[in-house]
C-alpha cells in the first residue's frame, strides 16, 4: 500500500481498466448501429459505404469515434512504450493531479518526429474523422473559402481532442503520468497539434487530388493505390481504420 492508502497495482489497474473499457463500450456501440463494411474495391465510384451511411453524424458520431481513436492510442502507448507502462502503478487520481503543471519550457522530452510528424498526425486524424461526419464540408473545392472554413472547424475539433489527449480524464497525463516531472512538462505539444494538424490535412488534401489522382491515371495495381493513399495520407488511413473502413478507403471513390 501507499502512504495514500492506494495499492500500486490498483492504481494500474484504475488506468488499464478505464482505457479498455472505452474502447469496449465505443466499440460494441459501433456495432450494434452499423452493419458490416463491403470491401471498398467493389463499390461503386459514387457510393458511399453502409458503414458510413448508418453511423451517427454531426458531433454525436465524430465523439463517439475520436473516443475510439483516443482509446486506440492510449492501448498503442501502454503496448509499445516502457516509460508509459513504469508509471502505471501508484495512485492514480493523485498522481493525475500532481501532473497538470503548466509547462515552462519548449521541449517535453520527446524526440523531433514524435513532436513535428507524430503529434500533427494524431490531431489531422481527430479534424478528419470530424470531417468524415459531416459530408457537406467534408470536399469543398480545394483552396476555396468554403474549404479553408471546413478545415478551420476540423482543426478546432482537433484541438479539443488534443486538450484532452494532454490533461483530459483520459490523458497522458492521467495515464503515464506525462507532466509529473518538470523534464516533460513542455508547450510543444499544446501547440504543434493544432497548428500541425490543419497543416497536415491540407497537405494530405493537396496530395490526395493532385499526386494521388494522377498515380490512379497512370496504374491500376491496387497494392500500389492502395499503398501510396495510405503513404500520402497517413492521417486519414488512421481514421478510416478507427471508423471501419479499409485504411486506403475513399469515399468518393472505389480502389479499382
Amino acid at each position: 500500500m501507499t502512504a495514500s492508502g492506494v495499492s500500486p497495482r490498483r492504481g494500474a489497474r484504475s488506468a488499464i481498466g478505464l482505457t479498455i473499457a472505452v474502447a469496449l463500450l465505443t466499440t460494441s456501440a459501433t456495432r450494434a448501429q452499423s452493419p458490416t463494411e463491403p470491401d471498398v474495391a467493389a463499390q461503386d465510384n459514387t457510393q458511399v459505404s453502409r458503414l458510413a451511411a448508418a453511423r451517427p453524424g454531426g458531433w454525436q458520431g465524430a465523439l463517439q469515434d475520436s473516443i475510439r481513436l483516443l482509446a486506440f492510442e492510449h492501448a498503442v502507448r501502454i503496448g509499445f512504450q516502457s516509460k508509459t507502462r513504469r508509471e502505471l502503478p501508484g495512485p492514480f487520481w493523485s498522481d493525475y493531479r500532481r501532473s497538470l503543471n503548466v509547462p515552462h519550457q519548449w521541449s517535453d522530452g520527446d524526440g523531433w518526429f514524435v513532436n513535428y510528424i507524430g503529434h500533427p498526425i494524431h490531431g489531422a486524424a481527430a479534424g478528419r474523422i470530424w470531417l468524415d461526419h459531416t459530408p457537406l464540408d467534408r470536399d469543398p473545392p480545394f483552396g476555396t473559402a468554403a474549404y479553408w472554413k471546413s478545415r478551420a472547424i476540423a482543426s478546432a475539433w482537433a484541438t479539443g481532442y488534443s486538450i484532452q489527449f494532454e490533461f483530459g480524464p483520459l490523458s497522458e497525463a492521467s495515464i503515464g503520468n506525462v507532466g509529473l516531472y518538470p523534464p516533460t512538462r513542455g508547450w510543444v505539444d499544446h501547440v504543434i497539434t493544432p497548428v500541425g494538424s490543419m497543416a497536415m490535412t491540407v497537405a494530405e488534401d493537396a496530395l490526395d487530388r493532385f499526386v494521388m489522382l494522377k498515380i490512379e491515371r497512370q496504374t491500376r495495381n491496387r497494392v500500389v493505390r492502395a499503398s501510396m493513399r495510405v503513404f500520402l495520407n497517413p492521417s486519414r488511413a488512421i481514421a478510416n481504420g478507427i471508423q471501419g473502413h479499409l485504411p486506403w478507403y475513399r469515399h468518393d471513390r472505389s480502389l479499382r
